[in-house]
């Protein structure tokens, strides 16, 4: 799979969300790890996940067990992987989310992560999203400390806009690595956060790529939207799934992105992985990139 640089390590250009193997809906845990294996065995070296990606109030964590698990049972080729982790948000078990971006919690949480996933240091730490009760500076300020402790090794935001990833980069410096954003076909409006994560030289990684192509994995299960898109068309065209078509076009969107799809199922991943190598058109491209893709329905 062709490569892409987060901070100082290089990744394959598609990484997997695990969020799917552990929310509503989710498989169960053989066919989540063969999942997680499948990517593995595509090249995926970036795996992204979070300590509330969970169904239950209960099982704060599960989606960090289930992927130290599948890691642990793969052997040594799991080495290479770096788990992209975040905290800042709970799941009360009504479907709900909830935001805390106290330092005390952030680093309560980068504890209970690196517990799960059963490291010394956390490869890539995301604040999840910013808590609008708590000033933005003491919430990037629990990462540098993290960063300083050598609990983390690299600090990531997401949800973010282009100011506050200005003013993190002034508390972190080159440490801040990434930035997580919705964008996809069906949603763009992140565009100026890619642009100056372009500019920063800072990972772009496009959270729920295939909006307007697929469902979100909250909005139940995957099925195609309205056939009649021009990711669709040049998808007919290709031979290929327009999922797949979504992801190469999202690579050709910048040097910097780093798409990570859901998966629940290995046969899906192994599709998404293989956009690594789908090189677009300039002619595909502007059709694609002209296309206003409605939501998914």
């Amino acid at each position: 799979m062709r490569n892409r640089r987060i901070g100082d390590i290089r990744t394959g250009a598609i990484g997997l969300g695990a969020m799917p193997l552990s929310i509503e809906g989710r498989p169960d845990e053989a066919r989540a790890i063969a999942t997680i294996h499948a990517a593995l065995d595509a090249g995926v070296t970036l795996i992204d996940t979070a300590d509330s990606y969970q169904w239950h109030a209960d099982e704060v964590g599960h989606n960090e067990e289930l992927i130290a698990r599948a890691l642990a049972a793969y052997g040594p080729g799991a080495a290479s992987v770096l788990v992209a982790t975040k905290g800042g948000r709970g799941r009360p078990g009504d479907g709900s989310w909830t935001v805390t971006g106290t330092p005390d919690h952030l680093k309560r949480a980068c504890e209970g992560s690196l517990r799960r996933l059963g490291v010394e240091s956390l490869g890539l730490y995301q604040l999840h999203k910013p808590d609008p009760a708590v000033p933005w500076a003491e919430s990037v300020g629990a990462l540098r400390d993290l960063l300083d402790t050598g609990k983390i090794r690299m600090a990531g935001l997401s949800n973010v806009t282009t100011e506050q990833i200005r003013q993190a980069r002034l508390i972190l410096g080159d440490r801040l690595v990434s930035v997580q954003n919705r964008y996809s076909p069906a949603v763009r409006d992140s565009a100026p956060e890619l642009r100056l994560c372009e500019e920063l030289g800072i990972a772009f990684l496009p959270w729920s790529p295939l909006g307007g192509v697929s469902r979100s994995a909250l909005d139940g299960p995957s099925r195609l939207a309205s056939p009649d898109t021009a990711f669709h068309a040049v998808a007919a065209e290709r031979a290929v799934s327009p999922q797949r078509v979504a992801l190469a076009w999202l690579l050709a969107r910048s040097p910097v992105v780093v798409p990570i799809p859901g998966a629940s199922r290995p046969e899906t991943i192994r599709d998404s992985a293989a956009a690594a190598e789908l090189l677009l058109t300039p002619d595909e491209l502007a059709r694609l990139s002209g296309d206003h893709v409605p939501a998914s329905r």
